[in-house]
């Protein structure tokens, strides 16, 4: 059979245990601030580890004017680059612009040439009064269409011989002219634009450069026989 007093110290012992100090191991409560090892915490006083000293100050940046010298010197290059390329695409502009046309000038030209000799049986009719009625209104529509193309006639009577525009089919003398001189043309030239298709076929006559012969010695030679005739008889 138990003792009373037992069982009342043993419930004053367990008391005593509930009632330890705050912060001990196992009682389920925070430390208090500044508690003892294991807390981590620092405990008042302590100036701290390397950890808790100031961080350095970041280096400043580098400034403006020192990286001023590479960058101009690639603006410059990107520059040049881009007026290289500019001048060369302008070039090409150029060059592709000045090709066309040549090309287109060539393709007109060919079919030009081609009309031609359409062209001088319509001069040839119209010369001889057979250019009537509907062939007529043909052929005032074609002249029309290949001027509108830029064809032109030149050669004209009268005019000085050019053998750069002219080509001299015959060959005469005249009185009348005083340098060659196309008297008769005989199939008109035809250009386009600056460009000769045809030179104009013409007769040429250039002045006349005889001369008479003159009979000014034959009556100096009877003066002079007749003085020496004179001498003669006063020697005698």
């Amino acid at each position: 059979m138990s003792k009373p007093g037992g069982a009342a110290s043993g419930a004053a012992s367990g008391g005593t245990e509930a009632a330890a100090a705050p912060g001990s191991p196992g009682t389920g409560q925070r430390p208090a601030p500044g508690g003892g090892p294991g807390s981590g915490q620092r405990p008042a006083g302590d100036p701290g580890g390397p950890a808790d000293q100031p961080e350095p100050a970041p280096e400043a940046p580098a400034s403006p004017a020192d990286g001023e010298p590479e960058l101009a010197t690639r603006l410059a290059e990107r520059t040049a680059d881009l007026q290289r390329v500019t001048a060369e695409y302008a070039n090409y502009r150029k060059r592709v612009d000045r090709d066309r046309l040549a090309v287109r000038e060539q393709a007109l030209a060919n079919v030009l040439s081609a009309l031609l000799p359409v062209l001088d049986d319509i001069g040839r009719a119209r010369e001889h009064g057979e250019l009537v009625g509907g062939f007529k209104s043909v052929a005032e529509s074609l002249e029309s269409a290949v001027t509108k193309l830029g064809l032109s006639t030149f050669g004209t009577e009268g005019e000085p011989f050019d053998p750069t525009v002219h080509e001299a089919l015959t060959h005469s003398y005249s009185a009348d002219v005083a340098e060659p001189t196309c008297v008769h043309i005989l199939q008109p030239g035809y250009m386009v634009g600056e460009r000769i298709l045809r030179p104009a076929r013409v007769a040429v006559a250039e002045p006349d450069d005889s001369v008479a012969p003159s009979d000014s010695g034959d009556e100096a030679r009877p003066a002079g026989g007749a003085g020496s005739q004179e001498n003669r008889e006063d020697d005698d």
